[in-house]
This record gives C-alpha cells, structure tokens and sequence, in this order.
C-alpha cells in the first residue's frame, strides 16, 4: 500500500468532511433526541457517506455521462438542499423531536450533502483517476474508511456536549448551525454557478 498517497487522501478528505466543524451541526439536528437515537444517527450518516464516495469512486464519471449531469449541477443541488435544512433551524422548525426522523437526519443533510458532499466527490474521483495498480486504490480506499471512521468517533462521542449545554444551550447552537449551513450553502450554490459561467465561456 502507498503511505504517501493513503496520507495524502486522508488529509484531503478529512479536511472537507470537517469532523470538529460538523459537530456543530450534528448537535443542532440530534440535539433533542434521545441518546441511542443520537447515536444511530451518527452511524447511520456515516454508512451512507462512506457508501456515496465509495459508489462515486468505482463508478462516479460514468454515472454522472449515464445522467447527462455535470458536477456543478451536483453541487448547486446540495447547496439547495442545505438552504431547505438551514431554513428549519433558524426558524426553530427543527428544534421539535416529535417532528424528527433520525434516519432522515442521518440521511439528509448529514451523510450527503455535508459529509459525502461534492468536494468528497470530486476529490475522491480524482484520485482514483489518478490511481495506478492494486496499491494506490487499496491505500485510497483505506484512507476513506479511516476518515470515516474518524468522523463516526467525531460524532459519536459529540453527546456528552448536549449533556453540558442543557436546552438552552443546544437552540442557540440550533441558530448558529442555522447560520453556518446557510453560509455553507450559498458558497456551494456561489461556486456552481461560477463553474457553469467558467464551462459557458470556455466554450465559446
């Protein structure tokens, strides 16, 4: 296996993923819940973004030319599915748990688009094209489940937070993971648009 390129795909993905930025976030949406609920969900948004990158690295490119679908088009799509969530929480609409799935939490927006967003996709499609030979993709592959494995600690042990802020504690955060989902999103709806004037100008 290749330690340079397994530490290289490391770094890259988990500086996207973000776990200490996520917790945030994670805490804002399971916060209400109970803690095996918490807990579930944690897992469960990590199985679903570990399963997203890993489809996108065997199979991404040729997914995304079977659709017809670029990946700016990918990208403003997760930023507006974020838009949707970040409306929830700063309006205090998500703060009810009895209005809560947790497998819809783990599903969206944890798992994708936060966690197996487009960077995680586009970052990990490119080294696997750049990848030659049985131990570039093991190493990429290993460094995939090590961030994710990262992550799941990350969010896993994030419960003991809910314990010290008490509910007063968590609906301030609630807003101000509101806050940094609706920046999040805008910069990923700002950057495909840049990317679709870049491609229209490019070709003509």
């Amino acid at each position: 296996m290749d330690l340079k390129l397994f530490g290289e795909v490391f770094v890259t993905l988990l500086v996207i993923t973000d776990p200490p930025g996520m917790m945030p976030i994670f805490l804002a949406l399971t916060g209400p819940l109970p803690p095996r609920d918490r807990n579930r969900a944690a897992w469960q948004a990590v199985a679903l973004a570990l399963g997203v990158i890993v489809v996108f690295a065997v199979a991404g490119q040729t997914l995304l030319a079977y659709l017809h679908v670029e990946l700016p088009a990918l990208q403003a799509a997760g930023g507006l599915l974020l838009v949707l969530v970040a409306l929830e929480l700063l309006t205090g609409k998500a703060d009810d748990p009895s209005q809560q799935v947790t497998s819809n939490i783990a599903l969206v927006p944890l798992g994708t688009p936060l966690l197996a967003g487009p960077g995680a996709i586009v970052a990990t499609m490119l080294f696997v094209q750049r990848g030659e030979g049985f131990a570039d993709f093991s190493a990429i592959a290993a460094a995939i489940v090590a961030v994710m494995v990262a992550v799941w600690i990350v969010l896993r042990f994030s419960g003991g937070i809910v314990k010290i802020l008490r509910p007063g504690g968590i609906e301030v955060l609630t807003r101000i993971a509101g806050l940094l989902l609706a920046a999040i999103a805008v910069q990923l709806i700002a950057d495909a648009v840049a990317a679709f004037v870049t491609q229209y100008v490019n070709m003509t």
